[in-house]
């Protein structure tokens, strides 16, 4: 009766041992889960923070770089004098003074410069009017590498405000028009093609900013 007794105490003693063990075993748990889950909030805080800065002065590289492009000049940039660039709407045909056109008298509807490409000549009195709402107009002629081409296409069709298309008698291979100003550049990387987007697509040259560049002359 006794070994049974002792025997039960024995088994009791083992069960709360193993009890104490396994709570125990819990707290330690849950102390590292805790440390761990504290530890992996403050590096998320930590990162996201990091983004942040990161992420911020990326935006202010950029508006600095952006600011730049627009206060300074273009080198080799053609100006003609925009209060003297006719602006009626005519349906007749226009002389132009320049080849291709930065501005005149132009057709009652714009050719759509919504990153729109055009791989045939459009109309000149409608690219005009599309440069009257704000659009940048590269054009180029058969001595343009196609690999240029092919970067230039890719810009304009990511960059509402633009249009494209072949000029065959400019004395350029490449050239970017706007509202009273013109440049030629030397290839798509020309660090001038960025400067003149910046600067020119909606730019303070403008005449009617706010223009509508879609539901116009679509082209062939």
């Amino acid at each position: 009766m006794a070994s049974r007794t002792s025997d039960q105490h024995s088994r009791q003693t083992r069960i709360a041992e193993m009890r104490r063990a396994d709570k125990a075993r819990d707290r330690r748990n849950k102390i590292i889960a805790i440390t761990a889950s504290t530890a992996i909030v403050a590096g998320l805080v930590g990162f996201g923070a990091w983004v942040l800065i990161d992420q911020k002065q990326k935006d202010e590289a950029v508006a600095k770089a952006k600011a730049a492009a627009i206060k300074n000049p273009v080198s080799g940039e053609q100006e003609w004098d925009a209060k003297k660039l006719g602006r009626n709407h005519v349906e007749t045909p226009v002389k132009y003074e320049m080849n291709p056109p930065v501005g005149g008298d132009h057709h009652p509807r714009w050719m759509n410069c919504n990153g729109d490409v055009y791989t045939e000549p459009v109309p000149e009195v409608n690219a005009v009017h599309s440069l009257e709402h704000g659009a940048v107009w590269v054009t180029y002629n058969d001595k343009a590498p196609k690999g240029d081409l092919d970067k230039l296409s890719e810009k304009v069709r990511k960059t509402p405000y633009t249009l494209m298309s072949p000029v065959k008698e400019q004395t350029g291979a490449i050239m970017l028009s706007a509202w009273g100003k013109q440049v030629t550049v030397e290839s798509a990387a020309d660090p001038r093609v960025e400067q003149f987007f910046t600067k020119y697509v909606m730019g303070s040259q403008t005449p009617e900013p706010g223009a509508a560049c879609t539901n116009g002359l679509t082209g062939k």
